[in-house]
């Protein structure tokens, strides 16, 4: 039986080292994707070293920059490595009033969050389609449900991830191939210290999942051809319940529990 080949981005810390670790387990060759190359060996020489016939290309990159997506499709195909799994795990966001924050800080946010994740689904999925075979799996979270005061932009961009994977599913689920919009709900990883939100009250003295229990369930999730996966019960009643209130109320509400 070949290998199928998984290509991760964001793959060095948290959520994307996990899963990861998951597709290396399950025999998968593996594409990760970082813009820390010291961080990426370190991953790679720890699989190789618990999973010794699994191939692994690191690839250092910045998301953010223009046409990189473009750049890792290219660099792959004079490799002539096929990408059987494509998760756009890459992200981040930023906690604090909208205007206190630079443009550029926001600018990154949205090429990281939107125009690297559509790219890569655009070069990627019209080869699985062509296969008639190939999943994709873009990571959004609890986030996409709502609006949220002291992190609009972050909100807005994965409430984009969510309707944008929903809408491809459908387009290309008839092909052979899915897309799972993956939502996760605050997580035990460095995003909590990047994107400043210890300081909201949602989260100060949170118990939070690990980022193993939440990675397993996306994978399960992608690769049972799942639309939508919510993580975790408490965060799908949340998710889903904001649609029965008024949309003040919930911005209300929202910006108290921040």
């Amino acid at each position: 039986m070949i290998a199928k080949t998984a290509l991760i981005t964001g793959a060095s810390k948290g959520i994307g080292k996990e899963l990861s670790k998951i597709h290396a387990a399950n025999g998968d060759n593996l594409v990760l994707v970082a813009r820390s190359e010291e961080q990426l060996r370190l991953l790679k020489k720890e699989i190789e070293t618990q999973y010794i016939f699994i191939k692994i290309e690191i690839i250092v990159k910045d998301l953010t920059v223009i046409n990189s997506a473009k750049e890792i499709y290219d660099e792959l195909k004079v490799k002539n490595i096929q990408i059987d799994y494509l998760i756009n795990n890459a992200g981040f966001g930023d906690f604090g009033l909208f205007i206190n924050t630079p443009w550029s800080r926001y600018q990154q946010m949205i090429d990281l969050n939107i125009t690297s994740l559509s790219h890569m689904c655009h070069l990627f999925l019209s080869d699985m389609v062509l296969r008639k075979h190939g999943k994709v799996m873009n990571v959004s979270s609890t986030a996409a449900f709502q609006p949220e005061p002291m992190m609009a932009v972050y909100f807005a961009t994965k409430s984009y991830v969510l309707h944008f994977s929903e809408a491809l599913n459908n387009e290309v689920n008839d092909n052979g191939v899915s897309v799972t919009a993956f939502c996760p709900g605050p997580t035990d990883t460095h995003f909590m210290e990047d994107s400043n939100m210890k300081k909201s009250k949602l989260i100060k003295n949170t118990r939070l999942p690990s980022a193993y229990k939440v990675a397993l369930s996306g994978y399960n999730a992608m690769m049972t051809g799942r639309s939508v996966k919510v993580f975790g019960f408490i965060n799908k009643v949340v998710a889903y319940s904001v649609c029965i209130f008024p949309r003040k109320w919930v911005v209300s509400i929202t910006r108290k529990m921040q």
